[in-house]
């Protein structure tokens, strides 16, 4: 597994954090952790799981894929094929058999052009995760595309 560059992480959470206009204890609350824990996170002392990045992503309503990058258990290549992936399937307009074909299509380009693990792999290797454990990861990057939460965008409203 990499090297958590926490220094730089902290320093991205209470970025983020300030954007958003939360305290420290709100964000902590909003998150399910402490608020000592996420100080130490703040500060680069703690090294969080992947589960506590999501937690936290979510309670910003950023991705969780940014903080995986920043915590250097994601590489921006893979985040980018995450999202993409993620688009694919939350589009309204293509049905369920469409989407897939879409994603049959979408790998076989990435596979021709020497990108032949798929970003549930490589997220699996760099985190220790079993496939069904980062199944449900992308399926929550998926959900936050949909709800118009990633990257800290509004909720879409419901399609007809």
């Amino acid at each position: 597994m990499a090297s958590l560059n926490v220094g730089n992480l902290g320093e991205y959470l209470r970025e983020q954090r300030r954007t958003a206009r939360l305290s420290l204890r709100q964000l902590a609350d909003a998150a399910g952790v402490s608020n000592p824990y996420l100080s130490q996170i703040e500060r680069g002392l703690r090294k969080p799981s992947a589960d506590i990045l999501q937690q936290l992503a979510k309670a910003l309503r950023i991705s969780a894929e940014t903080l995986y990058v920043q915590a250097g258990m994601l590489d921006e290549r893979e985040r980018q094929e995450l999202e993409t992936r993620a688009v694919l399937l939350a589009d309204p307009s293509i049905n369920e058999r469409q989407k897939q074909v879409l994603l049959q299509i979408y790998e076989s380009f990435r596979k021709e052009n020497g990108f032949e693990s798929t970003v549930e792999a490589a997220l699996g290797a760099k985190l220790g995760a079993d496939a069904e454990s980062v199944g449900l990861v992308v399926e929550d990057a998926e959900d936050a595309v949909e709800e118009g939460t990633a990257d800290g965008g509004a909720a879409k409203p419901p399609t007809p």
